[in-house]
């Protein structure tokens, strides 16, 4: 089967083809390294991520890059609201200056590392700070302005979307959002209430420019980066769902009119939110919650990796404990069903090899690939090995990390227990038998009996 992805842009399933055969070009939007980042945040890269390995598996060269922004994100995600670089130098009571800001960036980009590493994603071949890349910015902002799309107000220099005819293609537009009233502006100077910052002036802290001492706006840094590092056009764009109708848009509106090519992206994917009571989850709210809480838990983070793939990544999920809980009871029996396989890893089954990717290939059915991996377990008509070798090809793409299982070592306290048990069985003593059962119950351990012996494993 051909690769199928949902395109935002065109809102229906289409037949992925690269336009360089010899490699897909993608480009994933980053996190604005202000703070830790919270586990809605983190389901975007688990979408990547499983992006990323199908491309791959499916026999795909890759070349992935990702923004890291450091400067130029306010708080509203348009032109309004706190830059939150600020907000975080503010939190963190340290002086605004730019070597703190990225200080700050390089921070917070660690621990960032850190989280995607404990929930197995691929670091992409590219991640750069926007902050490196200013003179990319002010290059694309000149090149806007010679072609007539700018114009300068008090506070910096706007991008006229009147000038766009197919403006806000990316969401189906076709109403201004301001008669939607979903975007009122509170700048008197803008000739549209939709016309975005390309750079914002800022006397105190920013970077030197032809317009004036300021920041990019947080659009053009994208619209730069990825030209600089993919070309003019490419492959993929990655991102939330709630990037499609600002960021994304305003993305489009500036490359596409600097280079006069239509589309700069190819597939625009989006993946939806993680909410907490019906409410997206954001870093402003009672409901931030990080991957270490899950850890402090006792709960492996991969059980989140494998909670989010239990759904379409554009399907809405509702996060709470008891969901997360009941994954991570799956999860481990998924785990001890695969060590009571044995050690020996035997061929591939390629029957199921085949089903697995006609599920990936179709815009990445994650629960159907999941639910395969229950049925290849439990067919008797494939070796343990097979099993095995076909479990371990199936997690190149799902990344639950079997590769790394071992059995527990099991405490001599808990096998001499074990060994009292089975005396008093033999011994047709069924009353201790069972006192010694539960004993090694409450201690965390289970025992099985089988006519070859019993088993003990970890509950």
């Amino acid at each position: 089967m051909p690769l199928k992805f949902y395109n935002t842009l065109t809102r229906k399933k289409e037949t992925f083809v690269p336009i360089d055969k010899k490699e897909v070009r993608m480009y994933s939007c980053g996190p604005t390294v202000y703070y830790y980042a919270h586990i809605g945040n983190l389901r975007a890269y688990v979408f990547t991520d499983i992006l990323r390995r199908t491309l791959k598996y499916s026999g795909l060269k890759l070349k992935q890059v990702m923004n890291l922004t450091d400067m130029g994100h306010l708080t509203s995600d348009a032109d309004l609201g706190e830059d939150k670089m600020t907000k975080g130098l503010l939190r963190e009571g340290k002086e605004l200056t730019l070597k703190n800001m990225r200080e700050l960036a390089e921070f917070y980009t660690e621990k960032f590392k850190e989280d995607i590493k404990k929930l197995n994603i691929q670091i992409p071949d590219g991640m750069y700070f926007a902050s490196d890349y200013i003179k990319e910015d002010i290059d694309l902002i000149e090149k806007l302005e010679e072609k007539g799309y700018t114009y300068k107000t008090g506070d910096g220099i706007y991008f006229d979307i009147s000038k766009m005819p197919d403006y806000g293609i990316l969401w189906g537009g076709k109403t201004k959002w301001s008669e939607k009233g979903a975007r009122i502006s509170e700048n008197s100077e803008k000739k549209n209430p939709e016309d975005f910052a390309l750079w914002k002036f800022n006397n105190k802290i920013g970077f030197e420019s032809p317009f004036g001492k300021g920041f990019p706006g947080w659009h053009i840094e994208c619209s730069a980066m990825s030209m600089k590092f993919l070309g003019e056009q490419f492959d993929i764009h990655t991102g939330g769902v709630d990037h499609i109708a600002t960021h994304h848009t305003n993305e489009i509106a500036q490359t596409e009119c600097a280079t006069g090519k239509k589309p700069s992206v190819r597939f625009w994917m989006h993946n939806e939110h993680v909410d907490m009571g019906g409410v997206k989850m954001a870093k402003s709210g009672d409901d931030f919650l990080t991957l270490n809480r899950i850890i402090e838990k006792g709960i492996n983070p991969i059980t989140y990796r494998f909670w989010i793939l239990m759904a379409s990544y554009r399907t809405k999920i509702n996060f709470n404990w008891e969901a997360l809980e009941g994954a991570e009871i799956a999860l481990k029996r998924l785990y001890k069903l695969y060590i009571e396989l044995g050690e020996k890893i035997g061929k591939i089954d390629h029957k199921y090899q085949e089903k697995f990717k006609e599920y990936l290939e179709d815009d990445l059915d994650t629960p159907r690939a999941l639910s395969l991996l229950w049925d290849l377990i439990k067919d008797e008509n494939v070796s343990n090995a097979d099993k095995r070798a076909t479990i371990l090809d199936f997690d190149k793409v799902l990344g639950l990390d079997f590769e790394n299982l071992k059995e527990e070592k099991i405490p001599e306290e808990i096998r001499k227990l074990a060994e009292e048990r089975e005396e008093a069985r033999k011994n047709k003593d069924f009353k201790k038998s069972d006192e010694l059962r539960e004993k090694i119950n409450s201690l965390g351990y289970e025992i099985k009996d089988s006519p070859k012996g019993y088993k003990i494993s970890k509950t």
